[in-house]
């Protein structure tokens, strides 16, 4: 009976680990844009794998320009379903909840809470986007400084924390609704914590950096939901990894 060689001996012995499965999910992303930090906290929040592919804004090749011709971040690619791409964040943000969070435990099944939730989501859309990265160019990166341009987008950003401070504050009929009865609120739809509050947290991170480390002075509510929604696990571990 032959004996077997050295050499198979030590092939015999290796063990071949098994192999691993990509991520379900490839994200463009990038590292200071605000928008891609909503989608990966609520990949974190809902336990999804994913892969991260930053994009140079300077240089952005073809392969993210055929997934996105708007050429903006993020974009998200969903491999367990055909390789789906969704762009746009708060669109992601719908997108994952509608196929990954069946309980609806960051979304709502009663339409009005629905309504409540695309009017606050729209109103990221509308007034925090906009207005914040302006302030933040025309303070940081315009080739000129424009003292009409910053006091501008300074004052529309204050106008936005009054907005939430008198909502969160139950000084609104709205918010009373969303209550039961007029009282401060601890997040801005049906009572509980969702992507509403996910898809408002990096505009909101970014106020110091924007407006100065006082900015929240005049919006102590304010102030104290953004402390509540850096707690959450999706919130705290996403920010932990962009740090």
């Amino acid at each position: 009976m032959a004996t077997p060689s050295t050499s198979q001996k030590s092939l015999s012995s290796i063990t071949i680990p098994p192999l691993t499965p990509p991520p379900q999910f490839t994200l463009y992303s990038h590292e200071v844009a605000p928008n891609p930090w909503k989608v990966i906290a609520l990949l974190k929040e809902l336990s999804l794998p994913y892969q991260v592919k930053n994009v140079d804004f300077m240089n952005k090749s073809e392969e993210f320009l055929d997934v996105q011709p708007n050429g903006r971040v993020p974009v998200l690619i969903d491999h367990n379903r055909n390789d789906k791409i969704v762009w746009e964040s708060v669109a992601i943000l719908l997108y994952l909840v509608e196929h990954y969070d069946p309980s609806r435990r960051l979304w709502f099944r009663d339409q009005d809470d629905i309504t409540d939730a695309h009017q606050w989501m729209l109103f990221q859309v509308s007034n925090m986007g906009p207005y914040f990265c302006q302030k933040a160019w025309f303070a940081n990166f315009h080739h000129e400084k424009l003292p009409s341009a910053i006091e501008r987008f300074t004052n529309e950003i204050n106008r936005v924390l009054a907005v939430m401070e008198r909502v969160l504050g139950g000084q609104t009929s709205a918010a009373a609704a969303a209550g039961g009865k007029q009282r401060p609120l601890q997040w801005f739809v049906g009572d509980k914590y969702s992507i509403v509050d996910i898809n408002l947290y990096p505009y909101l991170e970014m106020v110091p950096w924007l407006n100065g480390a006082y900015a929240f002075d005049n919006f102590p509510l304010v102030k104290a939901y953004i402390e509540r929604v850096a707690g959450q696990k999706g919130i705290r571990e996403a920010y932990k990894e962009k740090a």
